[in-house]
């Protein structure tokens, strides 16, 4: 006899991760938007010196990275929750919120963790199309809140997309949203975005209890590997509630003293902001060089329809084949579509001479 799951399981996507994983350097890595700068070495030095002492659990409550975030961003320690990466925040959140009956929304095509939570809890999910500039229809989102909506979930620069909303219209959707709806700004690519300042969301914590902005230590700060991400909360319930149904010692102990210390070195996150803006642009540049018309990007990556006359996954195969690897828009919920990570100056020529082959 089989083992028999739980339906909910036959409900969950899988996550559709990108390949690579396993190949070695000389493959162009584009696929995963991940940093192409290494981790300082003072930061390498914190996680090692925090490894030693694996024998003992590390801090439950992350009081020492969560008072740093607080000094950076000015959001008291106990309205901070630390997960093992902002998806753990995110589905924790899932399981705080939702349940039979309640309703989550969101835009689509976004992030493809989202259609977990309703999955998951057995809540419902209400989709809202992007606009014709590939952003979030704030309005549309707004209409589609009901009295059982418990979530909604704003990606914001938005992933696969690459675009962006300001604060302000964000600041404007925050205030139509009942009280009672949790607001999620997914913000993992919120420091490549050249719209306004990345701290502008932060200042609408302490008019909305309801409002919950999600980061993390993957993307800019080059952390993947070790997996740290946060939630700067309007109110200190989110943070105990999603701190409630997970396991304990959620952040390890060498992401903990890692992102502690990626923190201090705020100079080196604005250099490498601004070379992946350069070459985010040049990237632009050269997709628009080949005649096609590239998203207006405010991440680290870019998003780009290939035509009518073109076959994704024919493209996707043929840069393979000349080590790089990008994602395929089809997995990401537009077929036709390709998203390319900002990597290194030689990874990006590799791919627009791929690609220029192909087309």
């Amino acid at each position: 006899m089989a083992l028999e799951f739980a339906k909910r399981i036959r409900r969950i996507p899988v996550y559709p991760a990108a390949d690579g994983y396993a190949l070695d350097d000389d493959v162009a890595l584009l696929a995963s938007n991940e940093s192409p700068f290494r981790p300082l070495p003072e930061v390498v030095a914190a996680a090692q010196r925090a490894i030693e002492g694996v024998n003992r659990y590390p801090d439950p409550e992350s009081s020492t990275l969560r008072a740093a975030l607080s000094a950076r961003y000015g959001v008291p320690p106990n309205r901070i929750a630390v997960g093992n990466g902002s998806c753990d925040v995110l589905l924790a959140a899932g399981e705080a919120l939702l349940e039979p009956g309640a309703e989550l929304v969101y835009a689509w095509p976004s992030f493809s963790m989202y259609p977990h939570l309703a999955a998951a809890t057995g809540a419902t999910a209400l989709t809202v199309d992007l606009d014709a500039d590939d952003r979030h229809d704030l309005d549309a989102l707004a209409q589609a809140v009901t009295v059982a909506t418990r979530l909604l979930v704003v990606c914001n620069p938005n992933n696969p997309t690459s675009t962006a909303v300001p604060a302000a219209a964000l600041a404007e959707l925050v205030e139509r949203v009942p009280p009672y709806v949790c607001v999620i700004v997914d913000e993992a690519y919120r420091e490549f975005s050249t719209l306004d300042d990345p701290d502008a969301t932060v200042d609408l914590l302490g008019d909305h209890p309801n409002l919950v902005l999600l980061r993390t230590f993957s993307k800019v700060y080059g952390l993947c590997g070790l997996r740290v991400g946060f939630a700067l909360c309007g109110s200190q319930e989110f943070r105990t509630a999603v701190d409630q149904v997970r396991q304990p010692f959620f952040a390890n102990a060498a992401a903990q003293a890692a992102a502690t210390e990626a923190l201090r070195h705020q100079d080196e996150v604005a250099r490498r902001v601004e070379h992946t803006i350069a070459a985010r642009l040049g990237l632009e540049d050269g997709l628009r060089e080949l005649g096609l018309a590239p998203a207006d990007s405010q991440a680290n990556f870019v998003w780009v329809g290939l035509g009518e006359d073109r076959d994704e996954a024919d493209v996707v195969r043929g840069l393979a084949e000349r080590r790089v690897l990008v994602r395929a828009g089809t997995a990401l919920g537009r077929e036709g579509f390709l998203r390319v990570t900002v990597g290194t100056p030689e990874q990006n020529e590799r791919f627009l001479a791929g690609l220029r082959d192909l087309l």
